[in-house]
């Protein structure tokens, strides 16, 4: 019986996010928002929450500028969010899930009055072809604010826009990213590929 049981432990542990469960101890969350444009390299990194009560009020960036012709590009490498308990901006927790090894990190873009990011699209640049390819995934990120405002990213305009996700009723409240782990010299790195976000209530 008790073998039975350690069993069926194991099988809800290795449940999916999407499945709504509590992430091993973190704070529960009510949905999961995503795109369907995400790069296809990598594996799920960990899940990244915010503290109970706290909610993204801004956004960071993790970009690697253009190298220049013949040399490798990685473009977005990591997302990093600043969450904050109401007005008390003076209590700040920063997220970010796994990150890539290349760039430097943005300046925070913040929601005005306090507000919330509810949504977000992700550009990504499709498969490249051909003897001199590099390949790049996601490029760029941005996200809606709570009362309608939109944060631009600093990144580089490569690939597309996504279409936007679903909107968290209250605001995002963790992160979880897709990485390439670096590929060794000489070969194409993509970083980071895809994005999805956890969405709490009060």
């Amino acid at each position: 019986m008790a073998d039975y049981l350690g069993i069926v432990l194991l099988v809800l542990l290795s449940v999916d996010a999407r499945a709504g469960l509590l992430l091993e101890g973190a704070r529960p969350y009510i949905s999961l928002i995503d795109v369907s444009n995400g790069g296809r390299w990598g594996d799920w990194a960990w899940p990244e929450m915010c503290p109970e009560g706290f909610y993204a009020n801004g956004v960071s960036f993790k970009v690697e500028p253009p190298q220049g012709s013949h040399r490798d590009d990685t473009a977005l490498n990591g997302i990093r969010l600043h969450c904050f308990q109401g007005k008390a901006q003076d209590s700040m927790y920063t997220v970010e899930s796994q990150s890539g090894k290349w760039g430097i990190w943005s300046q925070p873009k913040w929601c005005p009055h306090y507000g919330y990011l509810v949504r977000f699209s992700l550009r990504v640049q499709p498969p490249q072809h051909g003897f001199l390819h590099d390949n790049l995934a996601a490029t760029n990120a941005r996200f809606t604010c709570s009362g309608g405002e939109t944060l631009e990213p600093p990144g580089p305009d490569w690939g597309e826009w996504g279409v936007w996700s679903q909107s968290c009723t209250k605001g995002i409240c963790g992160i979880q990213t897709r990485q390439e782990a670096p590929r060794g010299m000489g070969k194409d790195d993509t970083a980071l590929n895809d994005v999805r976000f956890f969405c709490c209530n009060h």
